[in-house]
């Protein structure tokens, strides 16, 4: 088993239940769940790497709320800082409702996906960024069974997507 964080420890997440071994082909360290007395220091780790970034000259920032990530686990608002940090014209932030990496599932992606365009919306982000729900195979052709169209409507600012693209799409 890698251990990626400092000195070994434990990575943070919403549960203290690690991922299925070799899931992705890692061997993942078991997490810990995410203490009250710990979100202060994470919402300053997040504050400070925005900072970081627009004084290393970096145009704006992205948060990772996709993929299996912290605030993918937890889907809760915690862009507010960043934006408070830079602005929100330099914020945007990426989701995955329909993805279903690293065992980060919603039963209801559709509704998910919409309320956190009208979440967001409050804060005038610069960007929504939202991974495309996975194509399957069907006959001879791939087909997209879910649609994007209620979340770009709902969110009021630029709305981004990507996943699954090849030559052909």
């Amino acid at each position: 088993m890698i251990a990626y964080q400092p000195n070994g420890e434990a990575p943070i997440s919403c549960t203290s239940k690690g991922v299925t071994p070799g899931l992705e082909g890692g061997d993942w360290s078991p997490p810990h769940s995410l203490r009250t007395d710990e979100i202060l220091q994470i919402v300053k780790d997040f504050r400070l790497a925005a900072r970081n970034a627009i004084e290393a000259g970096f145009d704006g920032v992205e948060i990772h709320g996709a993929n299996g990530y912290l605030i993918d686990q937890f889907m809760k608002d915690r862009i507010e800082a960043v934006v408070n940090e830079v602005g929100a014209g330099t914020v945007g932030i990426r989701l995955s409702p329909y993805e279903q990496c690293m065992e980060a599932v919603d039963s209801y992606p559709e509704a998910l996906g919409l309320y956190m365009a009208n979440a967001l919306n409050k804060f005038g982000i610069a960007y929504l960024h939202i991974i495309e729900p996975r194509r399957i195979k069907t006959e001879d052709e791939y087909e997209i069974l879910q649609s994007l169209l209620p979340i770009k409507k709902a969110f009021k600012g630029t709305f981004a997507v990507a996943g699954g693209y090849n030559r052909e799409w």
